[in-house]
């Protein structure tokens, strides 16, 4: 599995950062109807006269494999969710965040290997043109091994343990310091069958509901479509 070549430097452009996988494992996740969207746009808020960044939190497993997508602050710090929705879909939407900077931690497993993709996102200020989104590849790990079967009779190890991963030497590749417990949170996620929740955002607090509910109506989307309807539905605190 390949992927972009790491930045040193925030690279501006609408795209999303994202696994790259090959056809066999897009066909498999598309018959086993996990729905992981990495996707991150930018927003504007006409009320609060600003941009925003806005994740999508979903995915989700069966035994076999899993992907899945979470958000936290660019420092690996947790954030609330925006908009949690009720969905009769399993393994598929789980929560929506919106924050001026984010951190996407995306990742799949075909049985006991893993491959895992961390990236920070901001918003670049330009004074003469619109804003734009930039990202930086933090992490990439191809072919972590986790010998566990967290999807059964290993499953209360689940959320405390992740993947190792190694250089093209054999040598142990350490994570950020930062996103441990994130990533720690995702790798319970792609072994979390019928998921119906979030694993890595958590509810917010009352001070930030009143608030994204009076910014709620303001919000657009800069390529001209409109955000997804969502609604409210209760958090897994995975990683507190």
């Amino acid at each position: 599995m390949s992927s972009s070549t790491p930045s040193s430097k925030p690279t501006p452009g609408p795209a999303s950062v994202r696994l790259t996988l090959p056809s066999a494992a897009r066909k498999r996740l598309t018959e086993a109807d996990i729905r992981c969207t990495p996707d991150v746009s930018l927003e504007y808020q006409r009320a609060a006269n600003r941009y925003v960044l806005r994740g999508r939190e979903s995915g989700g497993a069966v035994n076999e494999l899993g992907r899945y997508v979470g958000f936290c602050g660019a420092e690996g710090e947790l954030l609330g969710w925006f908009l949690k929705p009720d969905s009769l879909t399993l393994n598929s939407d789980h929560a929506i965040v919106l924050a001026p900077a984010i951190a996407s931690i995306e990742m799949f497993r075909y049985e006991h290997t893993y491959e895992l993709l961390i990236t920070r996102y901001r918003i670049v200020q330009d004074e003469e043109k619109r804003p734009k989104a930039a990202s930086e590849q933090v992490f990439r790990g191809w072919q972590g091994q986790l010998p566990l079967d967290l999807v059964t009779k290993d499953k209360a190890l689940a959320g405390t343990i992740a993947p190792e991963f190694f250089d093209r030497a054999g040598e142990p590749r350490q994570l950020p310091a930062k996103f441990v417990k994130p990533v720690q949170a995702i790798t319970r996620a792609v072994n979390c069958v019928k998921c119906s929740h979030a694993h890595l955002l958590i509810k917010p607090q009352s001070s930030q509901l009143q608030k994204s509910a009076e910014e709620a109506p303001a919000l657009i989307a800069v390529n001209g479509k409109q955000p997804e309807d969502a609604s409210e539905h209760p958090a897994e605190a995975a990683v507190a």
